[in-house]
């Protein structure tokens, strides 16, 4: 997919993130943030007994990509294990980075394409998946 790095699907899901709420007690709680722009998310998840996510909230401080990104997350971790959230940070990490030719499985995500060669937008857009990942994580640590 090419295109504009900002497009009108990247600004629709900006203005559309769902879960941005932070959670009155969470599991785990991770903050994100990005040291180039100054992006920052900040999630928060509840794990259920089978070990996917039950609750999930956030709050989302980023441009628009992050914004994009995060809208992207949250809309299809609900009732993700944190080895998926983990496997769909690492995917789209190497498919920014050009290590593989596709985001993975995870709803979406090919929208990001334009951005591949802009390394310093990266980091805002990888920010909610490391959080979500890095929080899921936690939360079963804990449990454990």
């Amino acid at each position: 997919m090419s295109g504009a790095l900002y497009n009108s699907e990247i600004l629709r899901l900006a203005t559309a993130i769902p879960h941005q709420q932070r959670l009155s007690e969470p599991q785990a709680s991770i903050e994100k943030r990005s040291p180039v722009c100054g992006s920052r998310v900040t999630v928060d998840v509840v794990m259920g007994a089978d070990g996917r996510v039950l609750a999930l909230g956030q709050e989302v401080r980023a441009c628009a990509l992050g914004q994009a990104s995060a809208a992207l997350m949250a809309g299809h971790a609900v009732g993700r294990t944190a080895g998926e959230l983990a496997d769909a940070r690492d995917a789209l990490a190497a498919f920014l980075a050009g290590e593989r030719d596709d985001p993975g499985a995870w709803p979406g995500l090919m929208i990001f394409a334009p951005a591949r060669p802009h390394t310093a937008r990266h980091a805002s857009i990888r920010l909610a998946f490391e959080a979500v990942a890095e929080a899921a994580a936690r939360a079963v640590a804990i449990a454990a």
